[in-house]
């Protein structure tokens, strides 16, 4: 829940990031079942990092998503405490934390700006993580084994790792900043 509706931190979990702590980490109520673990339904657990010209920092995170409707909790960054994010594909979204209180927006893009200042592409991560280019206007490579290898999509270039698996186990997104400087993302995938 850091575009975000899939972060549902990118999703929002851009923005969760730079709002967490460290404190115990519980799974989200959402809990797809192993039937439901498609393209639409499914449950992540890892790390993610953002560094940005101006700041820093990582969180541990859990994900689930369930069609349109997802839950993301973060913790572990700043010293700030848990964030939860919750919402829609393509409505509203919340963040929730002891350090903001609740904040809502209409999608997981302007919730993330709202509450860290920072834009990132929430709404391509749920394909992202599944090896997909988000739109029909993505430019993709492959490797050896014909998986996905980087897609350049809406002004970002997401380079994706994998172990002996047909999906990603690290996605680095990349935006180039005018000064020559960028906006990266890293998300770890521990576990799916």
């Amino acid at each position: 829940m850091l575009q975000l509706p899939h972060f549902a931190l990118i999703s929002s979990l851009a923005a969760s990031l730079a709002l967490t702590a460290c404190q115990p980490f519980s799974q989200p109520q959402l809990k797809p079942t192993p039937q439901l673990q498609d393209s639409q339904n499914f449950s992540l657990q890892g790390k993610i990092g953002v560094r940005t010209p101006q700041q820093s920092g990582s969180a541990f995170y859990t994900w689930v998503q369930q069609h349109n409707q997802f839950e993301i909790e973060l913790s572990g960054i700043l010293g700030i405490g848990k964030t939860q994010i919750s919402g829609q594909k393509h409505g509203p979204v919340s963040l929730n934390s002891n350090q903001t209180g609740l904040i809502s927006a209409s999608s997981p893009e302007e919730l993330l700006k709202r509450a860290t200042g920072w834009d990132a592409p929430i709404t391509y991560l749920m394909d992202w993580i599944q090896a997909k280019p988000a739109t029909q206007n993505a430019q993709i490579s492959r490797d050896d084994q014909q998986r996905i290898r980087q897609i350049s999509e809406v002004g970002w270039v997401v380079d994706l790792s994998y172990n002996q698996s047909q999906l990603p186990n690290r996605l680095i997104l990349k935006q180039a900043l005018e000064n020559g400087q960028e906006n990266r993302i890293t998300m770890l995938i521990q576990d799916r």
